[in-house]
C-alpha cells in the first residue's frame, strides 16, 4: 500500500505561518490520480495527500494579520496535503471562512463548488431559462452544478450511467433541483427531441468523462454552443464529429480548478467575489455538501477503497 498512518513532529511555527488543526477533509479522485502520479501535480514524497478540507486557527505567527486562533480555514491552493490532524501552513495558501458555513460543506467547498461556480459563468453568457447539459451529473462537481445553476434559473439535463438504485438516484438529483436526469442509453434515444420541446437546446456542455457519452452531448449542443472537459473518468478520448465543428460551429474548451487558481492569484477580487456568491448560496440552502459518508482517520483505509468504487455516489470525509 502508498499509505501509511504517521505520527509526525510539527513545524516550528515561522512569523508568516499559521498552526492549524483539521476537522474534516475529502478523498476526490484528483487525490487519487495525484498518488498514482497520473495527475500534473507531484509534490516531493513523502507527503501527505488531500487537496482539500477544512481546518480551525490555533496559533498564529507575529506577521500574520488576516487569521486569528478560531478562525475556520480552508486552503487557497492545491497541495497542502489536508489528511493530517494538525499543520502548520504559510498565511498565504489559507483562506478564511465565515464561522456559520457547515464544516462538511466548507470541507468540501474549494474544489467542486469552485469548479461548478467557474464552467457556469467563464464559457456561455447564460441568462434564466437558458439549459446546460452535463455526464456524471451524480459527481460532486456535477451536484453542485445542478443546485447553482438551480440557483441561477438555468435548466439542467443530467445524463448519469445506468445502475441498479437508478430510480434512488434520479429521486436525489431531482430534490436538488434537476430539471432533467436521463441515462447514457437515452441520450442516444429519438425521445430526445420530446425533451427538447419544453427547454430550449443547450448552450453548454459539461464533460467529465469523455468517449461516446461525450460524442452524444455534442449532438444536442445549440449551434456555437461550447462543450467544456475537466475529467476523463472513461480513460477514452474526446471524439467530435466533423459536422458539429463546421456546421455547428461548436467550441472545445477544457477547464482545471488548480490553474484557475494559479492564474487568479493576484487577482484577489475574483476569488472573493466567487467565495462570496459561494458562501450565500450555503447560507440560503441553495447549495448543499454532497452526500457525504463520514470516517474517522484511523479508517482511512477503508475510506480509499470506498472512494475508488464504481457507481460511488458518496463522498468520503475523513474526520480529524
Amino acid at each position: 500500500s502508498l499509505f501509511r498512518l504517521k505520527d509526525l513532529e510539527l513545524a516550528k511555527l515561522g512569523d508568516s505561518d499559521v498552526r492549524v488543526k483539521m476537522l474534516a477533509a475529502p478523498i476526490n479522485p484528483a487525490d487519487i490520480n495525484m498518488i498514482q502520479g497520473t495527475y500534473p501535480i507531484l509534490t516531493p514524497l513523502p507527503a501527505v495527500g488531500g487537496n482539500e478540507g477544512v481546518g480551525e486557527v490555533l496559533e498564529v505567527g507575529q506577521r500574520v494579520a488576516a487569521l486569528k486562533p478560531g478562525d475556520r480555514v480552508i486552503p487557497a491552493s492545491t497541495g497542502l496535503g489536508t489528511w493530517r490532524t494538525q499543520g502548520v501552513f504559510p498565511e498565504e495558501t489559507l483562506l478564511k471562512v465565515p464561522g456559520d458555513i457547515p464544516v462538511l460543506s466548507a470541507a468540501t467547498l474549494s474544489v467542486n463548488p469552485c469548479t461548478a461556480y467557474r464552467m457556469l459563468t467563464d464559457f456561455q453568457s447564460l441568462a434564466p431559462g437558458d439549459s446546460i447539459i452535463q455526464n456524471a451529473a451524480n459527481s460532486g462537481v456535477g451536484q453542485a452544478v445542478i443546485q447553482i445553476a438551480k440557483a441561477f434559473g438555468i435548466k439542467t439535463i443530467n445524463v448519469v450511467r445506468d445502475r441498479p438504485d437508478l430510480p434512488k438516484l434520479v429521486e436525489r438529483l431531482m430534490a436538488l433541483g434537476a430539471d432533467h436526469v436521463i441515462t447514457e442509453e437515452m441520450l442516444r434515444k429519438p425521445e430526445m427531441k420530446d425533451l427538447f420541446k419544453s427547454i430550449p437546446k443547450p448552450r453548454l456542455a459539461l464533460n467529465c468523462v469523455g468517449g461516446k457519452s461525450t460524442t452524444e452531448m455534442l449532438r444536442h449542443l445549440q449551434p456555437k454552443g461550447t462543450m467544456v472537459t475537466y475529467g476523463g473518468m472513461a480513460k477514452q478520448p474526446v471524439i467530435v464529429p466533423v459536422s458539429a465543428f463546421i456546421f455547428q460551429d461548436v467550441q472545445l474548451r477544457g477547464f482545471w480548478v488548480t490553474q484557475w487558481k494559479k492564474d487568479h492569484a493576484q487577482d484577489r477580487e475574483s476569488l472573493a467575489g466567487m467565495m462570496g456568491a459561494l458562501y450565500q448560496l450555503l447560507r440560503r440552502g441553495q447549495l448543499t455538501a454532497p452526500a457525504c459518508t463520514e470516517v474517522p482517520l484511523q479508517d482511512y483505509k477503508a475510506a480509499l477503497e470506498a472512494s475508488m468504487k464504481p457507481f460511488t455516489s458518496s463522498k468520503q470525509i475523513l474526520l480529524l
